[in-house]
C-alpha cells in the first residue's frame, strides 16, 4: 500500500524554493529527447552515495504518473517520492509520508529563452522540513543542505554530460527562504 502524500503544508518551518540549473550550448540532443532519457533512467543521474534512487512501483526504464521511488539519502533519513505530473517539458515528484522534506520537486528541460542553440535543464523544488529535527539538522547544522545541494549539482552535471554540447557555466543554485512572517531571504551562487 502506498504512503500518503506529504505536502508543504504538512511540514514545519519556512518554505524553501530551490532552483538548480545548467545551460547547455550546442546540445547534441533536443530538449524533448534529453527529457525522455532522464525519465527513462532517473537513477543513473543521481549520485548513489548521496541519494540512491530505486524504483519500487512502475515499469523499469519508463516513467508514469503514480510511479514511486525509494531514495536512500546519506545520513539517517530515507524517503519515498511519487510521480505526480508529467508534461511536455517536465516531470514532477511529490514527497510521501516519512520523507525528510514535505513538498514537491520538478525536473524540466527547455530551450533557453534568450540564447540560440542552448537548452536549460532545471530542478526546482518547493518544500518545508518534515519536522523540527530535520529542520534543525538541515538549517542549523547545515548537513542536509550540503548533501542536497551536492546531489542536485551532480544530477545537473550528469544531465549536461548526457546531452553533449558545452555547459555555458557551472550549475547555478538559487534558494528563496519564505518564513511564515517577515521578508523572504534570497541566496544565489554558482
Amino acid at each position: 500500500m502506498s504512503k500518503p502524500q506529504q505536502t508543504a503544508s504538512d511540514g514545519t518551518g519556512p518554505l524553501f524554493e530551490r532552483r538548480y540549473y545548467i545551460d547547455i550550448e550546442q546540445p547534441g540532443k533536443s530538449a524533448a529527447k534529453l527529457l525522455q532519457e532522464i525519465m527513462c533512467d532517473v537513477e543513473k543521474f543521481s549520485p548513489d552515495l548521496l541519494a540512491d534512487f530505486r524504483k519500487q512501483k512502475g515499469e523499469p526504464h519508463e516513467l508514469h504518473v503514480d510511479d514511486e521511488f525509494q531514495i536512500r539519502i546519506l545520513g539517517p533519513w530515507n524517503g519515498t517520492v511519487r510521480v505526480s505530473e508529467i508534461g511536455k517539458s517536465f516531470f514532477e515528484f511529490v514527497t510521501l509520508e516519512g520523507h525528510p522534506e514535505a513538498g514537491r520537486i520538478r525536473f524540466s528541460v527547455r530551450r533557453h529563452p534568450g540564447r540560440p542553440n542552448t537548452i536549460r535543464f532545471q530542478i526546482r523544488s518547493w518544500a518545508r522540513s518534515r519536522d523540527g529535527l530535520v529542520a534543525f539538522t538541515y538549517g542549523t547544522l547545515g548537513v542536509g543542505k550540503r548533501v542536497q545541494e551536492q546531489t542536485w549539482r551532480t544530477f545537473c552535471e550528469r544531465v549536461a554530460a548526457q546531452c553533449g554540447g558545452h555547459p555555458a557555466g557551472p550549475v547555478v543554485v538559487e534558494t528563496v527562504e519564505r518564513p511564515d512572517q517577515g521578508p523572504a531571504k534570497v541566496e544565489r551562487h554558482a
